[in-house]
């Protein structure tokens, strides 16, 4: 994520547990799963108990009522027997709950939708969950970014937020630690664009009604869904042999700086792909939108989101692109395993800026370094920041500091291949600070733990 004008973004963590008292079933094998993953920046948000694999989506949305009708697919895996599990889903209407084809019973807890199923889970069982439900949907207030999840707008709507929004269209387990596979089929009057993640599956219409289809093959954190309906100038091509979706609000001059950026989004990716490996996903692409709620960029897997204000100078910025496509490889391939270590997201995205901004013939890495260096408020630490700290500058700027004084302490060579590799190693999965350390460390072939706590941490400014 990057913010437009004015600002900055953000993360702290989960352990996943199983909570609840023993039913009685089964001499007691079967709990109530947790609901709440126990991230202090999240209350409320994920569940224990299960480990999701794919999400099939199915939703109708009519601009003209605001309001969505959707059928989701989840299929899971138990890791602990069950007699109940919680789904994050916030203010729509549950109509009917499936278990494994049966019927089960379910109730709303605030933002939380509790199931029972009509038998126990054991575990290891994987299962499917089949929720019906709709309404109108209603964003997530969020604070640092405005308000997060679904937002209805004058042609259609955007789904888009950090570090919620998913739960906001459809029942999920709404934390980055359990990622998932997706297929999104979304349906909306014709002659309107529905956007979403991943690969595109075609498009038919009926009666008036157009159903666009998406597929995301590679696991994806929850808040990095989107879903963009509305009036949108979309260009379908390839790059590398694989689709390169990009679409242009209509409200967005048709050959402006958004259009113009968004037409560099291979061209970047390519250089990122030079220095920190294979592009890890199947799809390419960008979104401009012209609301201007919508105040950041976000690295909404294969197809980021950028708000208007990245562009509203003339300029075509494509440094902003830069950050939203090194996401994909910091923060989407490899995804957080809790919202406190979220510098390992945007401090290299924040890096990958300066790299390309040295590319693009703009100042060169070594003075972005020297300027931030000097400016920079070293009692604000860039790991654990602080839920009210998430989108600060301690975790972009100190966080590309960092990582630019590994890189000055292990050279060039070292430096590259500790990132290739790490993104090797890690892809499609989470990661810890402390992971990643332990794995420079090892590359390296030396103790690095003081310069990262010094450059992470540390209340005072280090040696340069």
């Amino acid at each position: 994520m990057r913010w437009g004008r004015g600002g900055v973004a953000a993360v702290v963590v989960a352990v996943a547990v199983v909570g609840g008292g023993c039913t009685g079933d089964d001499g007691g094998r079967f709990r109530a799963g947790a609901g709440d993953v126990g991230d202090p920046y999240v209350p409320g948000a994920g569940n224990g108990g299960y480990d999701v694999d794919h999400y099939a989506l199915t939703v109708r949305y009519d601009p003209a009522g605001k309001r969505l009708t959707g059928q989701a697919t989840v299929t899971a895996t138990a890791t602990a027997g069950l007699s109940r599990f919680h789904l994050d889903l916030a203010g729509l209407t549950v109509d009917r709950v499936r278990v494994d084809g049966a019927s089960a019973k379910h109730r709303r807890d605030g933002d939380e939708l509790v199931v029972s199923p009509a038998h126990g889970l054991p575990a290891g069982r994987r299962f499917t969950v089949e929720v019906a439900y709709g309404g109108v949907p209603r964003p997530l207030p969020s604070g640092e970014l405005g308000d997060g999840g679904f937002h209805a707008t004058g042609d259609g709507a955007i789904a888009l937020g950090q570090p919620e929004s998913a739960s906001t269209w459809f029942p999920a387990n709404d934390h980055p630690s359990d990622k998932a596979t997706y297929d999104i089929e979304v349906t909306v009057p014709d002659g309107l664009a529905a956007l979403s993640n991943g690969v595109p599956k075609g498009q038919s219409s009926q009666d008036g009604w157009t159903t666009w289809r998406w597929s995301e093959g590679s696991p994806m954190a929850s808040y990095l869904t989107t879903l963009v309906i509305g009036n949108y100038r979309v260009s379908t091509g390839t790059h590398a042999g694989k689709p390169l979706v990009t679409a242009v609000a209509a409200g967005l001059p048709a050959d402006g700086p958004a259009a113009t950026a968004l037409a560099r989004t291979g061209e970047v990716a390519d250089f990122l792909a030079e220095r920190f490996g294979p592009y890890p996903f199947d799809a390419y692409g960008g979104i401009a939108v012209a609301d201007e709620r919508i105040r950041y960029a976000l690295e909404t897997q294969t197809r980021p989101v950028y708000g208007p204000g990245f562009f509203a100078d003339g300029r075509p910025n494509t440094e902003v692109v830069a950050h939203e496509l090194a996401h994909q490889w910091f923060g989407d391939s490899v995804s957080l395993a809790r919202w406190s270590d979220i510098w390992l997201n945007e401090g290299f995205a924040t890096y990958a800026e300066w790299l390309w901004r040295e590319h693009d013939g703009g100042r060169s890495v070594a003075q972005s370094f020297a300027e931030r260096y000097m400016v920079t408020d070293w009692t604000k630490p860039s790991v654990d920041p602080g839920r009210a700290a998430m989108f600060g500058d301690a975790v972009y700027q100190r966080g590309a500091l960092a990582v630019h004084a590994l890189r000055r302490a292990v050279g060039d060579e070292t430096f590259f291949r500790i990132l290739r590799g790490w993104l090797a190693e890690r892809r499609d999965g989470t990661a810890t600070t402390a992971d990643f350390v332990a794995y420079a460390e090892r590359v390296a072939g030396r103790p690095l733990r003081p310069l990262f706590d010094a450059w992470l941490v540390g209340p005072e400014r280090p040696a340069r």
